[in-house]
Parts: C-alpha cells; structure tokens; sequence
C-alpha cells in the first residue's frame, strides 16, 4: 500500500515531535497542521519545500503532493528522467 499525504505530513509530524512543533517549525498554527492530517485541506506547495528541508529529505514534496507534485515543481519533473539513466 502506497503513502497516502496525510500519511507523509504524519510521519514529517512524528519526526519533528508533534503536530504543534511541525506548526512551529514551518509558520503556521497547529490547526492547520491537523486539517493536513486529516486531509481537509492540501499542504501547499511552500509548506511541502520546508518540511522536506525540515526533515532532510525523509518526508519529501512528492510524498507530500502525490497528485500535482510534478505541476508544483516542474524542474523535479524535468530532473527526474535524467536520474532515471544513472
């Protein structure tokens, strides 16, 4: 079974020691954190660059917008058939 995001904003959750210290870490409030968990709402795309940079690469964007990560950051998109031949 594949990661679903609110799967990846948990374990970024869990890594940074709570929903309220991920809250802290990135800039928003802690309600926030738990509508992403729940999936009420999306991480945005900023959120996604700060808690992969947060938790050096173990949670990452594409884990974190499964759906449009590609669309958010185009340059991964681009990068990722090169990496594919190495």
């Amino acid at each position: 079974m594949s990661e679903t995001y609110t799967d990846a904003v948990l374990r970024a959750s869990k890594l940074l020691g709570g929903n309220a210290a991920l809250a802290r870490a990135i800039g928003v409030k802690p309600p926030t954190v738990q509508q992403w968990v729940n999936g009420e709402r999306p991480v945005p795309p900023k959120r996604c660059v700060a808690i992969e940079k947060l938790t050096n690469g173990t949670v990452s964007r594409k884990s974190l917008r499964p759906s449009d990560w590609a669309e958010c950051w185009p340059d991964l998109a681009q990068a990722l058939p090169a990496e594919q031949g190495t």
